[in-house]
């Protein structure tokens, strides 16, 4: 029972950190590091939960969970009684709807994207102001990226234009092109669709709302490799009191109007302060071992 209990263990600590990491501050001097920290214990949790399922339902076979299961299959589960049925039944059943929630959720954003895409071809235009960029004849700010597999696409509206001076307005380009070229709404996507399974869990949609600030900040931290910071920082603050809506679903704008965030951002652009290395350096190793862990653990006899 060994391997069974310590996955259990190991999924409620996955638990613990997601809550102590979203309400953690140093992340946001290496938003980088966080960001695979929480995709780390995101996929510790899931492999774990349902590492520990299915070893204890398979404890009949004194086997662990990868030589279990060839047991298992050629006996048609005639070992298990209720409560080791029970067992593999949850950790199926967790299985099947986390993937298909995953699948669901890429099939949404994908169809958004689509008819996202569609609408600008008839609406937008270009401007040699902004060239590589598409506008929108719209006078409230908005600035946001459309990723895609063999294309981004940068749209900025016509508010955005009269909003920001040609510095500014540069830096929120390199933003969200920074967005694009590191594909972070593919790092939004398996806790998007986490938060689906699980919506009335509060610590869920925490862990949704740090993921988002800190890509955020990763592509601040991209885009000041090209602009002074004061450039992007002056213009999250104009962003921020033209009171923007939200981006469309789909795509990744570069501010809203919820002033905590903003103010964070801005803070750490004009004052930046390194992460402590020895922080660094023990996140850093903490990755591999919270994603690789529970798959280790798969193959020890229970």
């Amino acid at each position: 029972m060994t391997g069974a209990a310590l996955l259990a263990l190991i999924s409620l600590a996955t638990v613990g950190g997601a809550h102590a990491l979203s309400k953690a501050r140093w992340t946001w001097r290496s938003p980088r590091t966080g960001i695979a920290l929480w995709q780390a214990l995101g996929l510790g949790w899931g492999v774990s939960t349902i590492g520990a399922l299915l070893g204890l339902a398979l404890l009949p076979y004194q086997r662990g969970i990868v030589h279990g299961l060839p047991g298992l299959v050629a006996d048609q589960a005639a070992r298990l009684d209720t409560v080791h049925l029970t067992a593999l039944l949850a950790a199926a059943s967790l299985a099947a709807v986390l993937v298909a929630m995953l699948m669901w959720a890429v099939f949404r954003v994908v169809r958004a994207r689509r008819r996202h895409r569609a609408l600008l071809a008839l609406v937008s235009r270009r401007d040699s102001a902004v060239p590589g960029t598409l506008v929108l004849d719209h006078p409230g700010a908005a600035a946001y990226c459309v990723p895609g597999v063999r294309s981004s696409k940068v749209v900025v509206s016509a508010g955005t234009l009269e909003l920001l001076d040609a510095d500014e307005l540069a830096a929120v380009l390199a933003h969200e092109r920074a967005h694009a070229r590191e594909r972070h709404d593919l790092v939004l996507l398996p806790f998007a669709s986490l938060r689906q399974v699980f919506p009335q869990i509060g610590l869920v949609g925490r862990c949704l709302d740090a993921v988002e600030l800190l890509i955020e900040m990763a592509a601040d931290d991209r885009a000041r490799r090209q602009r002074p910071a004061r450039e992007l920082a002056t213009a999250l603050l104009r962003f921020a009191a033209a009171r923007p809506g939200p981006a469309p679903s789909g795509t990744l704008g570069v501010a809203t109007a919820d002033d905590i965030p903003v103010m964070a951002r801005v803070n750490r652009l004009l004052e930046p302060v390194p992460a402590r290395r020895g922080v660094r350096l023990a996140a850093a190793l903490a990755v591999p071992v919270i994603a690789l862990l529970p798959a280790v653990l798969y193959a020890l006899p229970h």
